[in-house]
């Protein structure tokens, strides 16, 4: 009777195991990274919508001498969940509605200045402090051409 000499081949549990610690490591390391990346992503998103809006108003004030009056702060999407009337279809094709974590703008002027704001991550309203901000929850307020507060360098 002959032997038959197989070679075994395949992976230990030791080197298994090695390997799903290192994928756990690197993991551990990337998923913050990439996080913090996609909440930029939709800070900056926001940003470019509030200069859109902004944008649009000021083009109506150029043709209507003032900026659409809304008063206070109030929420850009009307009640019936039209984007106000004064500035779409003809200053915007579509007015962006909600900010980059699905909170609604909000829009306010008195006629001879305006405010486009966002309440950032948290869609709660905080305490302005103008200027840059290090805080995803911060709120971005654009106001008659410039930002007033917006995110810059290191967020948390």
């Amino acid at each position: 009777m002959r032997r038959i000499n197989r070679k075994e081949s395949g992976f230990t549990l030791i080197e298994l195991l090695i390997v799903v610690a290192i994928i756990g490591i690197i993991a551990a390391i990337a998923i913050p990274n990439l996080l913090n990346a996609i909440d930029r992503g939709k800070q900056k998103r926001t940003m470019a919508d509030c200069r859109s809006i902004g944008t649009s108003v000021e083009a109506y004030s150029v043709d209507n001498n003032f900026y659409p009056n809304r008063g206070s702060l109030s929420s850009l999407v009307t009640v019936n969940g039209n984007v106000d009337q004064d500035i779409e279809p003809v200053y915007i094709k579509k007015a962006p509605e909600q900010d980059g974590w699905g909170t609604d703008f909000y829009y306010g002027s008195d006629r001879n200045d305006y405010t486009v704001r966002s309440y950032g991550k948290d869609g709660t309203s905080t305490t302005a402090t103008g200027g840059k901000t290090t805080d995803f929850n911060a709120d971005i307020i654009f106001s008659d051409g410039s930002f007033l507060q917006w995110p810059e360098g290191q967020q948390q």
